[in-house]
């Protein structure tokens, strides 16, 4: 109980302030702005052009890196379940992406892989006679969204391979004796075992998609304009950046909305298939 307790005064508190502040006029430069605000803040934050492309922007990063992992992480769980030399060792290599802290993985892929003078890519480039690109720069979504799928693949990975090495060899073996070939394999046998450890994976890696910061923050600092601003890093330069609280509330208990939301129809989805 004084563990429940202490979890749920961590959660209730932040929460409760949040709710609050989204009713209030309440800006950290005029102290001299206070009062109830009604749904004005609300109002304020639908009608701003950014937080439109920052829903799009969360929506497509949390769609393309979701299609990403789980389609390579399926890929690579079932070449990882075959014996080759060396495979202790891909495996390892291959999952430790997942123990880099997200501000370390977005240090590495700005400076030492995608930057257009000293990086890897940059230097490959200009060897092989091409002008490099500044990633962040010309394509900053989808240079965020390949680093946060590079953070997330070890970890469907992860679960798909286990969920690989549960599959009943004995299924695969009466497949290949009445004929089946390795993609038939694949598509009627080991996909349809895949599909409740797939559920899992969407679920928990949507739930801590929503609220990727770190990456934005290192790398393209949202912009160029707001072409790779999410709801989170929305938030965070509503309050600590132009340091409004009130229009910065608004948008947590948004985001807090959309997250439920989605988290529902997930846990849903994963509990029909685990029934069945």
């Amino acid at each position: 109980m004084p563990s429940v307790g202490v979890l749920l005064v961590w959660m209730i508190v932040p929460l409760a302030m949040t709710l609050w502040f989204a009713f209030q006029r309440y800006n950290m430069i005029d102290p001299t702005i206070r009062g109830f605000a009604g749904l004005s803040n609300f109002q304020d934050m639908v009608t701003d052009p950014d937080f439109w492309a920052s829903l799009k922007n969360t929506l497509l990063l949390l769609g393309s890196v979701l299609v990403i992992t789980v389609c390579l992480g399926t890929l690579l769980a079932v070449l990882f379940n075959q014996s080759f030399p060396g495979r202790n060792i891909a495996r390892v290599l291959a999952i430790s992406p997942f123990f880099i802290m997200p501000t370390v993985a977005a240090l590495v892929w700005k400076n030492l892989l995608l930057h257009p003078i000293y990086g890897v890519v940059g230097v490959l480039a200009q060897k092989f006679g091409f002008t490099p690109i500044d990633f962040f720069a010309q394509f900053p979504l989808a240079s965020v969204i390949a680093v946060v799928s590079w953070e997330w693949l070890p970890f469907a990975l992860l679960i798909l391979l286990t969920a690989v090495q549960s599959l009943d060899t004995d299924q695969l073996e009466a497949a290949r004796m009445d004929g089946a070939g390795p993609v038939a394999q694949f598509f009627f046998i080991t996909l349809p075992h895949l599909s409740r450890a797939i559920s899992v994976v969407i679920m928990i890696e949507t739930i801590f998609l929503l609220g990727v910061f770190a990456e934005i923050l290192v790398t393209t600092n949202g912009g160029p304009g707001n072409a790779s601003t999410n709801l989170a890093y929305l938030i965070y330069s509503r309050a600590l950046l132009q340091f409004d609280v009130g229009a910065a509330s608004a948008g947590g208990v948004v985001a807090i909305v959309l997250a439920n939301i989605v988290a529902f129809f997930l846990v849903r989805t994963v509990a029909r298939r685990l029934e069945t």
